[in-house]
């Protein structure tokens, strides 16, 4: 959770820059240091919004399926994205009441808009929930992939299977993002970090999502990008040339591939990983929380350089939550008052 909304807040400040105007900003290696707002720390942006509301999501779900005997994931996930858009000026619906009593939602940093994606906006807009069965458009955006990673570490910590994990985190990306190129690349991603979790390292993780990810319609080009993005981790082409064969990371797919491409080539350096998977032009901060994510979830804590760590925006909300993720359930007051049941 720390090492993707690093990534994320490390992205930001070149998101919409081309790499040539990176280089002329930062000199020739590209942006290599958190870039700190006026407020002194580095702004994270709707990824990690997302990312905390999917992670308040599944932990409603679980709360749910202890007291009631039944939860859905996605639905929970759903009602969650419903109060994020609370955070970005819209207002509560009344079709929705019960749903809004979120403690996030009285963190005032999280009222931001940090160029939210206009695919999600719109598809939480219309008020109807998104399914792979049927999509709620043809979107194959990256911001499904971009935020599914907390589902991941809950679901983890409660022996899902990774199976059941990766087609929990496909349609939680299809509540927004309806082609498959938009919700699998969510799917694999859960997969991997799952894999992490249990002792599997990148490159046997990215293997067992890869099989997985071939049972379902659609998945070619998904599948296609990562086996991508593995040749290229072992060609020794520079970075900037491998990542431009990637793509930019605006879509599913290609964002994945070039965050898998970054932790596979630097595995063991969250540092160097990072700083290779924003330095292009794209979509740096997604490319970069999806890279933060895997080797957040591979190195741990403390591979995070600490100086970076102090500069991060919402850092002790973030750890709490992550906190929370790993405990997987408490049957205690302070629990159901934070993540009370959908």
């Amino acid at each position: 959770m720390v090492g993707g909304a690093i990534g994320d807040a490390f992205g930001a400040v070149v998101e919409f820059s081309s790499i040539d105007a990176i280089k002329e900003k930062y000199g020739k290696d590209g942006i290599t240091d958190l870039d700190c707002a006026e407020s002194g720390y580095a702004e994270i942006t709707d990824d990690s919004q997302m990312t905390l509301f999917t992670a308040e999501g599944i932990l409603r779900a679980i709360t749910r399926g202890n007291q009631r005997g039944i939860g859905h994931p996605p639905i929970s996930i759903y009602y969650a994205y419903q109060r994020w858009l609370v955070t970005q000026g819209y207002p509560k619906h009344d079709q929705y009441k019960g749903i809004y009593n979120s403690w996030l939602l009285e963190i005032k940093e999280l009222h931001a808009r940090r160029a939210p994606g206009n695919t999600c906006l719109s598809a939480l807009l219309s008020r109807e929930m998104g399914t792979i069965e049927q999509p709620i458009n043809n979107s194959k955006g990256c911001g499904a992939v971009m935020r599914v990673a907390p589902l991941a570490l809950a679901l983890t910590v409660l022996n899902h299977t990774k199976e059941n994990i990766f087609n929990v985190g496909a349609e939680s990306g299809a509540i927004t993002h309806g082609h498959p190129s938009g919700y699998l690349p969510a799917g694999a991603l859960a997969h991997m970090i799952a894999s992490i979790l249990e002792g599997s390292d990148i490159f046997k993780a990215l293997e067992l999502a890869a099989v997985v990810l071939q049972g379902y319609e659609g998945h070619e080009e998904c599948s296609a990008a990562l086996a991508n993005a593995l040749e290229l981790a072992d060609s020794g082409m520079a970075d900037s040339a491998a990542i431009k064969k990637l793509g930019e990371g605006w879509v599913g797919e290609e964002a994945l591939a070039i965050a898998v491409y970054c932790s596979l080539k630097y595995s063991n350096d969250f540092r160097k990983a990072v700083v290779a998977s924003v330095n292009h032009s794209g979509d740096s901060d997604s490319t970069g929380a999806i890279t933060g994510n895997i080797l957040g979830a591979y190195l741990g804590i403390n591979s995070i350089p600490k100086e970076w760590a102090q500069k991060l925006e919402l850092r002790d909300v973030i750890v709490q939550i992550a906190d929370d993720l790993l405990t997987g359930y408490q049957e205690v007051a302070e629990w159901y008052e934070r993540y009370p049941g959908d």
